[in-house]
């Protein structure tokens, strides 16, 4: 795989050495257990499988090659380049500027864009109408385009979708950047739908077996449908794409029950004119950081700690799979433990910060599971192990540890 230039201030003395010797033991990615790091009263196991994805990396290499490639020019993002705070705050304090924020809303009027503006395209991508602004307005929409391979392999799929006369169903969170995208650009060959979750496709399921009127499907999928969307003709052959951060088995219970319900209506014997037998679309470091999560299930543990950016979609379904079976907390950066008996946690749940007490278990020994985002840098993971190693005041330090 490629290797990535990315600042030195994302390398990590612990995670670095880590991922190198998993690297060198494990150069196929068929191990997923994790890695067991003991410093005499903690010990940390640490996933097999996070931080920065390939998307990522070369999103970032992109932007700062931007900034030193254009040092006279203005230089803007779409929004935020991935969803991680530190990474973007670094890059706004090389000056970059967002045009929007994340919910799309402008914080820069187009009008104050001009060709001879450098515009960052984020790894999520954008939709075909920003696109084609940009391109109106002469600016080089191919040079600093981070988009995301494996979101652009999704708009394939859902393009190749088109062609077969299917209705794309794109499993993904519809205010997300990468959501807008992908329907924008699914749109333009098909006719179709955002569904969240498995709830929002029992409803689709529904309305397939005629237990839901059309004027009730209109108003329940309103603002998630392509313009034009008739149900009565564009759900009889169906396909399913997603949002690539999502939960590999949502999508996978949903594509099942979806192909269930055009059984129950067509029959097994013509199923495979109605609904695209698709491989999923999850790109790799969701699928191989879902499955070491997995297996961190099986461990012995106090608590468990996420890092990564409270808006980050892959994150906060590593929480989801974790919370279960640990305490769990998840937290942007070192900076939200407060104390050895406080930390700030983000709850996937309230969409609310909450200061816990007694997080950390009084024993003489305490085993802490420990992994993050895609779009997280290694060195906020190291960080994070530090500053515990510090309040337990841990008899080993980060230069006798023994990988």
């Amino acid at each position: 795989m490629k290797k990535f230039d990315i600042p030195l201030h994302y390398i990590s003395p612990i995670i670095s050495r880590v991922k190198a010797k998993r690297q060198l033991e494990d150069p196929r990615k068929k191990d997923f257990s994790p890695t067991h790091l003991n410093f005499g009263n903690v010990t940390f196991i640490i996933s097999r499988h996070f931080g920065f994805c390939y998307g990522v990396e070369n999103a970032i290499e992109k932007s700062f090659k931007a900034i030193q490639e254009n040092p006279e020019k203005r230089i803007f993002l779409l929004s935020q380049m991935i969803h991680n705070p530190d990474v973007n705050d670094d890059l706004l304090s090389q000056g970059l500027r967002f045009i929007q924020d994340t919910d799309g809303s402008q914080l820069i009027p187009w009008d104050e864009i001009h060709p001879e503006d450098i515009v960052i395209i984020p790894a999520f991508g954008t939709t075909v109408e920003i696109h084609d602004l940009l391109k109106s307005k002469g600016i080089d929409t191919i040079k600093y385009n981070t988009t995301c391979p494996f979101v652009e392999k999704v708009w394939n799929r859902s393009a190749k979708l088109g062609e077969l006369k299917h209705t794309v169903i794109i499993h993904g969170k519809h205010e997300h950047e990468e959501t807008k995208a992908t329907f924008s650009h699914s749109k333009e060959n098909a006719p179709s739908l955002v569904v969240k979750d498995i709830k929002e496709a029992e409803y689709l399921a529904d309305y397939i077996l005629g237990k839901v009127s059309t004027e009730e499907f209109m108003s329940f999928f309103e603002g998630k449908l392509s313009t034009g969307f008739d149900p009565v003709k564009d759900l009889n052959r169906i396909g399913v794409v997603n949002q690539t951060t999502m939960l590999a088995t949502d999508t996978q219970s949903i594509t099942d029950f979806l192909r269930k319900t055009m059984i129950q209506k067509y029959g097994e014997a013509s199923i495979k004119e109605h609904i695209s037998d698709n491989r999923d679309t999850l790109c790799y470091a969701t699928n191989d950081n879902q499955s070491a999560t997995l297996e961190l299930l099986k461990s012995t543990a106090d608590l468990a700690i996420v890092i990564g950016g409270y808006n980050s979609s892959n994150t906060s379904h590593l929480v989801e799979l974790l919370e279960p079976n640990y305490p769990t907390y998840f937290i942007k950066n070192k900076n939200e433990i407060l104390s050895l008996d406080s930390i700030q946690s983000f709850d996937i749940h309230t969409k609310s910060i909450n200061q816990k007490t007694n997080f950390l278990p009084k024993k003489e020994h305490t085993h802490i599971i420990i992994t993050s985002g895609a779009s997280c840098p290694d060195v906020a993971v190291d960080e994070v192990i530090q500053r515990i190693l510090e309040l337990k005041k841990a008899p080993i330090s980060i230069d006798q540890i023994e990988l």
